[in-house]
């Protein structure tokens, strides 16, 4: 059974009555195939139609979605033996980021990534995909690895963002952060980072800095949450917001990957499946695995010197200010 989002409820009915329906026939001298085809067309058109014109909103929610493909799964159906590795050198492993060395298309590569967990206990365990100081830091050690034995690096966000507590704080979380994005800029290998769900301020960009970015068609990236906007513009408490203001902020704040593209801030938008990439993990794998294959091949035979000044160039013309009299 999958999990439907609200505005998708028209289409969990049909679903579940063309369920329904093979339940009854199981085994039984029933030829209903012909209700069923019907009926799967009719779901099939009425989720097009819903997703043709789908909010900001209602695109935060999909990038959010329980059953989307995080890292781990990335990993499992594009890369080949790939080696986990822990900790900082510091103070601990983090969790909530996946990091390790893996063959993608016989090619060896570094891979990093948000994980936020599945079950309720993993979720804990990964904190909901908020790193710590010490991921980021276990993060740049594989980044620095990378570049002494000339691997490209791959990274997956898919984050709400860095983790705010106190114990975060007090071990450098904002330099944590912004040694990352300093680093990244000097990296001399190639970077590919993919907003594989959601981007969410600095614990995003920490892992962002790339010389291309790709962002899937349901995904998020963001300054804030709509949430934590909503709460600032109307001067209210989280809890107290609804949906109108979510809405409101979303669109407010230019987060989707058409908005992004526009803006030159991402390289390329990946086409999900229709109803998003929890619909077909494996199909939505193989079309990134395609433009990563794309993208690699571009930046592969570099001289190393061209592609940091260009990575530099990349993020130093983000945005434009016009003056008017």
């Amino acid at each position: 059974m999958h999990y439907y989002l609200d505005f998708e409820k028209p289409v969990a009915e049909l679903e579940n009555k063309i369920e329904e329906l093979r339940r009854l026939a199981d085994g039984k001298d029933m030829n209903i195939s012909s209700e069923i085809k019907k009926l799967s067309k009719k779901a099939q058109d009425l989720r097009a139609d819903i997703f043709s014109k789908i909010t900001p909103w209602q695109k935060t929610l999909i990038a959010r979605h329980p059953e989307r493909p995080y890292t781990e799964d990335y990993i499992r159906l594009l890369m080949e033996d790939f080696v986990e590795l822990h900790g900082d050198r510091r103070f601990a492993d983090d969790p909530s980021i996946v990091c390790g060395f893996a063959k993608f298309q016989d090619r060896p590569v570094a891979v990093i990534g948000h994980q936020k967990g599945r079950s309720t206990k993993e979720r804990i365990e990964r904190n909901f995909g908020q790193p710590h100081p010490e991921g980021y830091r276990k993060a740049l050690r594989i980044m620095k690895l990378a570049e002494r034995f000339s691997m490209p690096v791959f990274t997956f966000v898919d984050t709400p963002g860095a983790y705010p507590g106190i114990g975060a704080e007090e071990r450098g979380q904002a330099e944590a952060i912004a040694h990352n994005i300093y680093e990244m800029f000097e990296l001399r290998t190639p970077i590919i980072s993919v907003v594989i769900g959601e981007g969410g301020s600095g614990g995003a960009l920490a892992l962002a800095v790339g010389d291309r970015i790709l962002m899937l068609e349901h995904a998020v990236y963001s300054v804030i949450s709509p949430e934590g906007c909503a709460a600032i513009l109307w001067k209210k408490n989280e809890t107290s917001v609804g949906q109108a203001e979510y809405e409101k902020a979303s669109a407010a704040l230019k987060m989707t990957p058409e908005d992004l593209k526009r803006f030159g801030i991402i390289d390329e938008i990946v086409q999900e499946p229709l109803g998003g990439a929890h619909r077909d993990k494996e199909a939505t794998a193989r079309a990134l695995g395609d433009r990563l294959r794309h993208h690699l091949d571009e930046l592969k035979d570099l001289d190393t010197d061209e592609l940091i000044l260009a990575r530099y160039n990349k993020f130093r013309i983000i945005g434009s200010m016009e003056e008017k009299s």
